[in-house]
């Protein structure tokens, strides 16, 4: 499918003192911010189901619903990011993430409410579907798949998360992490509105309906084909990034501020192999780079299926997992950029993204169902292989045929 081609303006230093290496390290900070946001409860996950003698299906249950809106709130966004720019919806949507920070942190107090405020931490995983069509319009083809890896670098937004918010809570209060995140987020929101530039001769998503255009986008037949490797690729991050503390406390016996560690270290990997899926998919193409990140995956979840000692097997295992889901997640994005129409991008963006959210909303719940009914996660990990060699096949088939048309 054959994309516009962009201005002369976008393509080199840019207008009006901006230029898209400055617009894209804007827009990566505003997606690591919300990112940050939308990540806040899972560190604090164990000490819930503590304090509100949670089973570990509800904890479970807590830990994914922000996903929910994050996911699916990412259709709508990146339609609306399609008509009116992201210089509009970064600070819209940095603003409203604040509510339901604070609200979690200074107001909620029971096992519904977190999960009422949870399920509005979601917005702030909808500015994914903001950055990725801002990020596009900025740069030409050929620079598409590095750039938008290097966006996806603000998915280490949960890593900080990871780093920083039980030792806030620790040394400070239950409150402090989200107080902090609400200023920050106050700060990008302003921030965001003065700097954020569109680039020039940005395509504007036709006038209609949201759901006539959604509707149009599920009909371009590449837009299921990613949306299905980035459920396994980006989805499997999420599922590890918010589930990961819960596994290895209840696996492993680690404490809190262990497990919120070591789950930070698979995050920043996976976060910094995003960019090397892109640059990657760029040289050798994303098809040929999405087989060999799926390959690793089954691999490596038939091994922690086994359940292997923490040292050394499981750690390499887990952290082969987060290279090969960050470089995968890197890859996909780099097949949006070639094959979704110019004026449509956010809406392909929209909906592969929510796709890929789901797909981390969903192996948190198979995780905690398993380890009730089981004691153990071996049923859970060896399904996650078969979805991997799945998709390898996948991959190989439909996907490099599309990609190839």
């Amino acid at each position: 499918m054959t994309q516009a081609q962009p201005t002369a303006e976008g393509r080199g230093a840019g207008t009006a003192g901006t230029s898209p290496t400055i617009q894209l390290a804007l827009a990566t900070v505003g997606f690591a911010i919300n990112f940050w946001a939308w990540a806040l409860i899972s560190p604090l996950g164990q000490a819930y189901g503590v304090e509100y003698g949670l089973s570990a299906v509800e904890q479970s249950v807590l830990v994914a619903v922000p996903v929910i809106v994050g996911s699916v709130g990412r259709i709508p966004v990146g339609a609306l990011t399609d008509r009116l720019g992201a210089r509009v919806m970064f600070p819209l949507l940095s603003s409203l993430t604040i509510l339901p920070v604070l609200f979690v942190g200074l107001v909620a107090d029971s096992y519904v409410a977190l999960l009422v405020g949870g399920f509005l931490l979601g917005l702030g995983g909808t500015t994914f579907a903001v950055g990725v069509p801002f990020v596009n319009a900025w740069f030409p083809p050929e620079r598409r798949g590095t750039a938008l890896g290097i966006f996806g670098v603000g998915m280490g937004g949960t890593a900080v998360s990871s780093f920083t918010t039980v030792p806030l809570a620790d040394a400070f209060g239950r409150w402090a992490p989200f107080v902090l995140v609400a200023v920050i987020l106050a700060a990008f929101a302003v921030a965001s509105w003065f700097l954020l530039r569109d680039a020039p001769g940005r395509a504007a998503g036709s006038a209609g309906g949201m759901w006539a255009r959604t509707w149009s986008i599920l009909k371009i037949p590449a837009t299921l084909q990613l949306s299905w490797l980035y459920a396994v690729g980006f989805g499997g991050f999420v599922a590890f990034s918010v589930y990961l503390p819960t596994f290895l406390a209840n696996a492993y016996d680690l404490e809190a501020a262990d497990a919120a560690a070591r789950t930070a270290g698979f995050v920043v990997l996976a976060v910094v192999m995003r960019p090397v899926g892109g640059v990657l998919s760029d040289r050798l193409g994303p098809v040929n780079v999405s087989l060999w990140c799926f390959a690793v995956v089954t691999l490596l979840a038939a091994v922690v299926a086994f359940q292997p000692g923490l040292v050394p097997v499981g750690t390499i295992a887990f952290l082969g997992l987060a290279a090969a889901l960050g470089a995968s997640s890197g890859a996909t994005f780099a097949l949006v950029a070639k094959v979704a129409p110019r004026d449509k991008v956010g809406a392909v963006t929209g909906v592969v993204g929510a796709a890929g959210g789901l797909g981390g909303f969903v192996p948190p719940l198979v995780m905690g169902a398993v380890y009730q009914f089981e004691g153990d996660y071996g049923i859970g990990f060896a399904l996650l292989a078969a979805t991997g060699l799945a998709t390898l096949l996948f991959t190989l088939g439909p996907v490099r045929r599309g990609a190839q048309g």
